[in-house]
């Protein structure tokens, strides 16, 4: 496709409108598609930010190389900082509404607080839980009670890559 565009991009982008009650598509129909209602000027708004793998898969690398596609988001998610999105492998983070094969929208940051749900590289193996600090302890906790938290101890090597800004949900799909 021109300009880089990959299909399967292009697909997840008409999937997107559709969700979003823009298109609908027509049955019985090869590519039918019909538009349901005009964008408001906000579409206009969307900025592209790089996909950039799986949480679960291990370090999730920046460089521009490795982008496995782009995710459009809210201008003003992208603007408060620099973003990345992954995709979810597993279910640990399912009662926060986290499910496999969703994408997290990520904003790079070193820090976060109580309660943030991050993206964590615990011993180099990145991880996404609920951070919790109280005192000296600090737990990367999941939202799935089939799962025991990680402590953060001493001889444990902890970097936050950031904190979770959106989600967008793939059921369905």
């Amino acid at each position: 496709m021109a300009n880089g565009e990959s299909a399967a991009s292009a697909h997840e982008q008409v999937n997107q409108l559709v969700r979003k009650g823009y298109l609908r598509r027509e049955r019985r129909k090869a590519r039918g598609l019909v538009v349901v209602r005009e964008p408001e000027e906000e579409i206009s708004r969307l900025a592209a930010i790089p996909l950039v793998g799986q949480v679960k898969a291990g370090l999730p690398v920046l460089a521009e190389e490795n982008r496995t596609g782009e995710v459009l988001v809210e201008g003003s998610i992208a603007k408060r900082g620099r973003c990345f999105a992954l995709n979810v492998s597993g279910d640990s983070m399912k009662d926060a509404a986290i499910c496999p094969g969703d994408v997290v929208i990520v904003r790079q940051q070193p820090v976060a607080e109580t309660g943030d749900v991050v993206v964590a590289l615990v011993d180099g193996e990145a991880t996404l839980k609920r951070l919790f600090i109280q005192g000296d302890r600090i737990e990367l906790r999941p939202e799935n009670k089939e799962y025991r938290p990680i402590v953060v101890g001493s001889d444990t090597e902890l970097q936050i890559l950031g904190k979770v800004v959106a989600i967008r949900s793939m059921a369905g799909e």
